[in-house]
C-alpha cells in the first residue's frame, strides 16, 4: 500500500512538472510575441494600421529556416484577435529547389477578415506559392496589400539564405481559453 502510494505521489509530483513547465514556455512564447511585436513596429512604424485594422494576427517570433536544394521551416507563435490571444500556432514548410543557407526570421500574418481568421482557426489554411512576404523596414507596409486575404511581413534575425519564400506554410492552430486570473489554459 505504501508502495502505491508512493507511486501515485511521483506520477502527480511528475505531471505537475509538466505542467509548469508548459506554462512556462507558454508565457515564454507569449513574451517574445510581443517583443517580435514590438521590433516589428520599430522597424516600420506605419504597421500599425495592420494591427489595428486587421481582423487578426498570427506572430512568430522565431522561424527557423536552412536548406540545401530540400529546405525546411518551422516556428511556433501566437494568435491574437482584438489585440487578446486567442491561440497557438505551429507554422510548417517544406520546400525543393533552388535554395542554400539558414536563417532565423520573425514573421507576422495578418488576416484581412474575420473569415480569413476563421479558415486559419480551422486548420483550412496554406500559403499559396504566389503570396509573398514583405520585409518589414520603415514604410513598406505603405503599399503592402493582402493578398488571399492575408497580409505576410518577415524580419530578418540572423543568417542568409538564397530563397525566402512563405509559399507552402502550414500551420496547426490550438485554441486557448483565459482563467480567472488572466492565465491561459490550452481548451
Amino acid at each position: 500500500m505504501k508502495e502505491k502510494m508512493c507511486n501515485i505521489a511521483l506520477a502527480l509530483s511528475m505531471v505537475a512538472v509538466v505542467s509548469w513547465s508548459a506554462a512556462a514556455a507558454d508565457e515564454d512564447l507569449q513574451a517574445e510575441s510581443k517583443q517580435a511585436i514590438a521590433n516589428f513596429k520599430k522597424t516600420d512604424s506605419t504597421l500599425e494600421t495592420f494591427f489595428a485594422n486587421s481582423a487578426g494576427y498570427a506572430v512568430f517570433p522565431d522561424v527557423g529556416k536552412g536548406g540545401f536544394v530540400v529546405g525546411g521551416a518551422r516556428g511556433k507563435g501566437i494568435v491574437f484577435q482584438n489585440d487578446k490571444v486567442i491561440g497557438r500556432a505551429t507554422m510548417t514548410q517544406a520546400s525543393i529547389g533552388a535554395q542554400v543557407g539558414g536563417q532565423t526570421f520573425a514573421q507576422v500574418i495578418f488576416f484581412e477578415t474575420p473569415a480569413a481568421l476563421n479558415d486559419f482557426k480551422a486548420g483550412k489554411f496554406e500559403m499559396s506559392a504566389d503570396v509573398s512576404a514583405v520585409a518589414a523596414a520603415e514604410g513598406a507596409s505603405k503599399s503592402a496589400k493582402y493578398k488571399q486575404g492575408v497580409a505576410v511581413f518577415t524580419l530578418p534575425k540572423k543568417g542568409l539564405m538564397a530563397q525566402a519564400s512563405v509559399g507552402g506554410q502550414k500551420f496547426k492552430f490550438e485554441p486557448v481559453n483565459l482563467e480567472p486570473t488572466g492565465r491561459e489554459t490550452p481548451k
